[in-house]
């Protein structure tokens, strides 16, 4: 039911996201990039539109079994999945140009979250960059602001737990310092409701 629900009601409303990304980055056919957590995969097959070498991964194998089918009615060639924790990579160092991780962080206990973003930089060659959309915050305080807040208590748990810390800490500006990663851009999506920050991996 969640992916149904995923695949049926996000998916849909962040496409135009997943279509500015690429340009955002500045990612250019060839480049190789990870998707960290990529859920149904519909940024990695975005990637493959653009003839980007996309991998993407996650811990949850039903997930995957709907990105791959995704993948195959795309009919990219160019992209990958695999079942890999994001915590605990088997990339070697240094092997890719990009990382992105989407609406994945803020859900996230704290050393969960902090372990996610060293493994992204150590599999992203020096002066690479780590991509992360997600939620604003301070969130705004518009009807999709108050949708994403709805969304988030009455999936609960330690989900709501981790969407309450990551909006307290101060979202991405606080991951950004506490890795050392040094900001080249930003971008406000969705009236405010999502920020998206290419670093550079040091």
């Amino acid at each position: 039911m969640l992916i149904l629900n995923y695949e049926t009601l996000i998916d849909p409303l962040f496409r135009d996201v997943r279509k500015y990304v690429p340009d955002f980055c500045a990612m250019k056919a060839g480049d190789k990039v990870i998707d960290v957590c990529c859920g149904t995969g519909a940024q990695v097959i975005e990637y493959g539109r653009r003839g980007i070498d996309a991998t993407g991964i996650d811990i949850d194998p039903n997930m995957l079994k709907t990105a791959e089918k995704n993948r195959d009615k795309s009919g990219a060639v160019n992209i990958s999945f695999q079942l890999a924790d994001a915590a605990a990579l088997t990339f070697p160092d240094g092997y890719f140009d990009h990382a992105s991780v989407s609406l994945a962080l803020h859900d996230k206990e704290k050393e969960l979250q902090s372990r996610i973003i060293a493994e992204m930089k150590r599999v992203v060659k020096k002066g690479g960059f780590l991509v992360i959309i997600d939620y604003n915050a301070p969130l705004p305080g518009h009807p999709w602001a108050i949708c994403a807040r709805v969304i988030e208590f009455f999936v609960g748990g330690s989900h709501y737990q981790g969407f309450k810390e990551y909006l307290a800490s101060g979202g991405t500006d606080n991951i950004l310092n506490n890795h050392g990663l040094l900001e080249d851009c930003r971008a406000y999506l969705k009236s405010g409701l999502l920020v998206a920050v290419k670093a550079v991996n040091p």
